[in-house]
């Protein structure tokens, strides 16, 4: 009976240690030490976490909007669930009332009313490098703890005149909001529950990127199979329709994206975002495989 039960135990040995080293290919430089979220950087980052995901939680958003779910749940229709999601929004954010949420009236009021989830998301659509865009990104740090890798230009570590500039911009585009933070958070709680409803089952989704040159990319390694490791930035913009990222590139990458990674796609909201294929995606260590077109 020993005998016959010796190479089980191996095998799982040797899963276990195939897990780990997966688990191990985040660089240090590239997370934080501490998020808000169910799992650590080390571990939602890596490469085994892509293999065999699980679901991602941002710390109290369920306890604090349970009524949002039980609001959503007998509701069938797609597009009607998403008006239900804006006008929780809406009424709980106080977005069209800031002064009710408690802004000063006067000349900021104007410009810091549509500083919203809507305005950041649409903000990133139009530019991913802008001040929205930072603003996103600097979110998905806190609560994922990935760093930002790329704002219109390599950052350099947490340290570095680039990495600083950055911050400035998300604490520029945070100033004076109404929880917009909070609001993310929200926007993704509600993105996994919407995917989870129509791909029941469903780990992971194929989408694509269109890039210039594979150095547009911090390249990690290479597997067996001939794919790359590669460290993505911590959001990324993909598509799910293959003929679309033609257009943005030389060469096309595609990814297994696990569904607890992407943090909102515009058909997420049916008439409140522009364009019908984008995905945003959260980064961190992927397997990809990249073909010249």
């Amino acid at each position: 009976m020993d005998n016959d039960r010796q190479p089980e135990s191996e095998m799982d040995l040797a899963r276990h240690a195939s897990f780990l080293a997966a688990a191990a290919t985040l660089p240090p430089a590239a997370r934080l030490c501490i998020n808000r979220c169910n799992l650590p950087a080390w571990i939602l980052g890596s490469l085994a976490f892509q293999r065999h995901p699980v679901p991602l939680a941002i710390d109290g958003v369920h306890d604090f909007h349970s009524d949002l779910c039980r609001r959503l749940d007998p509701i069938a229709d797609h597009g009607a669930r998403a008006q239900c999601f804006a006008d929780y929004m809406t009424v709980r954010f106080c977005l069209e009332d800031l002064e009710e949420a408690g802004l000063t009236p006067g000349r900021r009021k104007k410009s810091r009313a549509n500083a919203n989830y809507l305005r950041l998301v649409r903000g990133w659509s139009f530019d991913s490098d802008g001040r929205e865009g930072a603003v996103l990104k600097y979110w998905a740090e806190t609560r994922f703890g990935l760093l930002a890798r790329h704002h219109g230009r390599p950052l350099h570590g947490r340290g570095s005149e680039d990495y600083l500039w950055f911050q400035g911009e998300a604490v520029r585009g945070i100033y004076g909001t109404n929880a917009v933070e909070s609001q993310l958070d929200l926007l993704y709680t509600y993105c996994q529950y919407e995917l989870a409803r129509q791909h029941p089952g469903t780990t992971h989704l194929t989408l694509h990127r269109g890039i210039n040159s594979i150095g547009d990319h911090e390249v990690l390694g290479r597997e067996p199979d001939g794919s790359y490791l590669v460290l993505l930035n911590n959001l990324n913009s993909f598509t799910s329709d293959r003929e679309r990222a033609d257009e943005f590139g030389d060469y096309l990458l595609t990814a297994q994206v696990p569904r607890a990674k992407v943090f909102f796609y515009n058909r997420l909201l049916p008439g409140m975002l522009k364009g019908e294929d984008e995905f945003v995606v959260v980064g961190g260590v992927y397997g990809v495989r990249i073909a010249t077109l």
